[in-house]
């Protein structure tokens, strides 16, 4: 990953991605090539990666390198789809620790850019809504997500499957892979009760993994790849960037901790 150096003068807030972490190597090489998408669309704006777990860098290590090179702010955007306790209190108390002015962003979804980016990945996998009222009939989408214990998260995937399900025409049922149900599995056979036998899987993980394999081998036909790379990805972190800073317009970015 390409290196930006900071200087005591760059007095813009940076955008620190805080991903969640994972054994599997794809998913930060994954990660690491949307943020260099995300500084070809704003060269001019210092971007770092933090992780929750798992991989190096941790968010701590990050923000406290940040404070190191003289820099005064951080964006925080969680590469994350749904609220949930990493969104809502993993990531505020690590940047409440931390010496430097931070504020923290919305997670991706629900919203417009996740589900463009959720649809064009449906597509590249081959599914297209079919013409024929009787085979849209016969026709649905199960949105695979991490799952969550907390009942905001569901709240969020299940606007997100909304709108997917107004940019297909068809069905859309969220399912998970952990810690809520349905699963993927369970979702498909209550769709197939229904005499929709026609199921696509679409893979509501920024990277890949070992839920996102999961739930592909889980799809009785088309599963689609995680959102990965997809430019609409990259204009969503810059998005929640952007609207917290709006959002600092009238109240300030969290002071820096104590020392």
């Amino acid at each position: 990953m390409t290196a930006y150096p900071l200087n005591d003068r760059d007095t813009r807030p940076a955008l620190v991605v805080v991903a969640h972490g994972s054994r599997d190597p794809r998913a930060l090489s994954t990660v690491r090539r949307l943020l260099d998408r995300v500084r070809v669309l704003r060269p001019d704006l210092p971007v770092h990666l933090g992780h929750i777990e798992l991989n190096a860098p941790l968010l701590p290590d990050t923000l406290a390198g940040l404070d190191a090179h003289g820099t005064g702010a951080a964006v925080l955007v969680p590469l994350l789809l749904s609220r949930g306790h990493h969104v809502k209190r993993d990531i505020p108390e690590t940047a409440a620790g931390a010496r430097l002015h931070t504020r923290v962003a919305a997670p991706l979804g629900p919203h417009p850019l996740l589900v463009d980016a959720l649809h064009a990945r449906l597509t590249e996998a081959g599914w297209r809504t079919p013409a024929d009222p009787a085979a849209r009939r016969a026709s649905a989408v199960v949105l695979a997500a991490a799952g969550s214990r907390d009942p905001e998260s569901r709240i969020d995937t299940g606007r997100t499957a909304r709108l997917l399900a107004e940019r297909l025409g068809v069905p859309v049922i969220p399912a998970y892979a952990s810690a809520a149900s349905p699963t993927v599995p369970e979702a498909v056979r209550a769709l197939a009760a229904r005499g929709r036998h026609r199921v696509a899987v679409a893979s509501c993980f920024s990277a890949p993994g070992r839920f996102a394999t999961e739930c592909a081998a889980a799809a009785p036909g088309i599963a689609s790849a995680p959102l990965g790379v997809h430019e609409a990805m990259a204009r969503l972190l810059l998005h929640r960037y952007d609207q917290a800073l709006r959002t600092s317009a009238t109240a300030p970015l969290e002071p820096a901790a104590a020392v």
